[in-house]
């Protein structure tokens, strides 16, 4: 029998480089939806802390500062390309930055960490369901089941086990806004499709930058309504955390996995924001863990899994 030709130092270079590649990314991504998952249970935490206006105003203030401070280099080279394309940039910013936040903060005040985890761990199938339209994505039947099947986890939320509550319209107002947000977050998901082709940190600040303008005006809103709260000191270091870690080192993070991995393998771990996000509000706040929250977890991310993987890869 014959001896296995060597391998070559470059490819055996190569391959370990692939290796360290992937790692890294599925390290970088952990992490990112970890940071993902505790933007929930800080969103509760704020509560009676800091209104919400407030830290929705605030994060993507620090988050451009922190953007200004490392990144102001490639921003100054390639912000000009971005000017013929600025209705697109408002567009996405008030979206999917400044809509999105606002009702997620607003809805920590009315729903539990664990139910807004949940909740937001439909955007993958809510963004197949919108390629379906915009895009003519085909769609194949396990892919249908997927969707059916995430959608009765978040009828499992919405009437917190009790499904009659459906026929009565008696939802929980939170869990409303975390639907509205979610659609939201899903316009710009789908809207990253046409995004100008500057670096991927150049459009983030960008959009971060919109965001901080757009949301100006509902801070005053809440100011003129009486519905401010003066931020305590917790309050300071919630937004602070916010800023810094869920709006600017977990993008960061994720933009370089996507680097690393591409998009469509990346997109895949964002299923575990709504397994991190639970068992951080179970382990951080105390929520209880009720039967219909496993139900509806269950439900979510059993059709995300048949919806991604099953229907995608079939024939």
């Amino acid at each position: 029998m014959s001896a296995s030709p060597p391998v070559s130092p470059a490819a055996s270079g190569f391959a370990t480089l692939v290796r360290w590649g992937n790692g890294q990314a599925w390290l970088l991504l952990v992490f990112t939806t970890l940071i993902w998952g505790a933007n929930a249970v800080a969103a509760r935490l704020a509560v009676g802390e800091a209104s919400p206006m407030l830290v929705t105003s605030a994060r993507w203030i620090v988050c451009c500062v922190a953007l200004g401070l490392t990144s102001r280099g490639e921003i100054a080279t390639h912000w000009r390309a971005l000017v013929p394309h600025w209705r697109f940039v408002v567009l996405m910013g008030t979206l999917g930055f400044t809509g999105f936040n606002a009702l997620f903060y607003t809805a920590a005040h009315h729903t539990t960490a664990i139910n807004i985890a949940i909740i937001q761990g439909t955007i993958p199938v809510l963004v197949l369901i919108g390629s379906l339209y915009l895009y003519r994505t085909r769609i194949t039947v396990l892919q249908v089941v997927g969707v059916t099947l995430t959608l009765a986890g978040i009828a499992v939320v919405a009437s917190q086990g009790h499904l009659e509550r459906l026929a009565q319209f008696q939802f929980n107002i939170g869990d409303v806004w975390m639907l509205i947000a979610c659609l939201l977050y899903t316009f710009y998901a789908l809207g990253l499709r046409r995004r100008p082709a500057v670096p991927a940190i150049v459009f983030f600040a960008a959009t971060a930058a919109v965001a901080s303008i757009v949301s100006l005006p509902l801070l005053v809103a809440e100011i003129a309504m009486g519905n401010f709260i003066v931020p305590t000191v917790k309050g300071l270091l919630l937004i602070l955390f916010i800023g810094t870690f869920p709006s600017y080192i977990s993008q960061l993070t994720f933009i370089r996995a996507v680097t690393l991995i591409g998009p469509a393998r990346a997109g895949v771990f964002l299923n575990l924001v709504p397994i991190f996000g639970p068992l951080l509000a179970v382990l951080v706040l105390g929520e209880p863990l009720s039967g219909f929250h496993a139900a509806a977890l269950a439900l979510v991310l059993g059709g995300i899994w048949i919806a991604e993987y099953l229907g995608a890869r079939k024939p």
